[in-house]
């Protein structure tokens, strides 16, 4: 399943961060907790590099609490302040304002002994579509000041949130960026909502969740829909299960498959088959090791046929 999303406004987003970045003291980045390194927008750490950075472990309560503790020490140890919360109950929120006043103090008593009193701290906040950040500042602000759906790219241009006298956030649409360097990324994204159902294929959908599931957590399946299948099972026939068992039928007897495959997503992302996490450090790290791996051969195998391209020339 090849998956890649880039809407036009998307491009555009990217620009207009790149033409306000200046503006802000610190960039706050939401990432979903069941996939942090996934949800996260590798182009930011370029656009952000001489900034102060929060990152915000948004739906903490869907991921695993131990996965969630080995994230937060991994993004602390790159300089991350980092905040488990969840946007829609307001868990979390109250430490934003404090970790941004922490890392101005510095900055903000340099201005004050230059007679600058009362400037306030600018902060951009960022995130990937879908990620809970118009929720989170709707919660934040106390009131519906950025507009919130269930499908992802619903805010569409930059605003200013005046917060109180001396915070202001300026809050950017959900932008994803041009290609996964890995599948398995934007597979990630596609199971938890980050990229529109509606150009996805359901059922393809489930089945590659299926078989992520066999190597993380197959137990959750099999206790969720009460069926029975090893970990070497063709995840088509889980599916087929999952219908069963939920009596999904279609004319013939036949198994509704397509019912199947959107309930299976729609309870995961709702957290009825348990707190669970899609990755971790170790996993990215093995990623990263096997993309160098390949860049490397692909390297060595543009040399080799440059010099061959040489040869016949010569």
């Amino acid at each position: 399943m090849h998956i890649q999303w880039y809407p036009g406004h998307m491009t555009k987003t990217r620009r207009m961060m790149e033409e306000t970045i200046s503006l802000v003291d610190i960039v706050i980045e939401l990432v979903d907790a069941r996939i942090p390194y996934s949800s996260k927008n590798p182009d930011l750490d370029e656009l952000a590099k001489n900034k102060f950075r929060i990152m915000l472990m948004n739906k903490s309560d869907l991921a695993d609490p131990a996965a969630t503790a080995v994230w937060t020490k991994y993004f602390e140890d790159k300089g991350f302040r980092v905040i488990e919360m969840n946007a829609l109950k307001g868990t979390g929120m109250g430490e934003v304002t404090n970790a941004a006043r922490e890392l101005m103090a510095e900055k903000i008593e340099k201005l004050r002994k230059r007679g600058r009193i009362n400037v306030p701290i600018r902060a951009m906040i960022a995130g990937i579509p879908n990620v809970g950040k118009s929720t989170f500042i709707n919660k934040y602000v106390g009131k519906t000041t950025a507009k919130t759906g269930d499908k992802p790219g619903v805010t569409r241009g930059k605003q200013w949130i005046k917060l109180k006298k001396d915070f202001e956030l300026l809050d950017t649409p959900g932008i994803l960026w041009p290609k996964f360097e890995d599948q398995q990324v934007g597979l990630k994204l596609a199971f938890t909502g980050a990229i529109n159902d509606d150009i996805l294929d359901a059922q393809t959908l489930a089945t590659e969740f299926i078989n992520h599931m066999m190597v993380v957590n197959p137990e959750c399946i099999r206790q969720r829909y009460g069926i029975s299948f090893d970990t070497i099972a063709e995840p088509h026939e889980v599916l087929c299960q999952i219908a069963e068992a939920r009596g999904f039928k279609l004319k013939g007897n036949e198994p509704d498959l397509e019912r199947a495959a959107k309930i299976l997503m729609d309870e995961y992302r709702g957290g009825k088959l348990g707190r669970i996490t899609l990755e971790l450090p170790e996993d990215i790290t093995e990623m990263l090791a096997e993309k160098e791996q390949r860049e490397k051969e692909k390297a060595k195998a543009d040399r080799e046929r440059k010099a061959e391209y040489k040869k016949k020339k010569n």
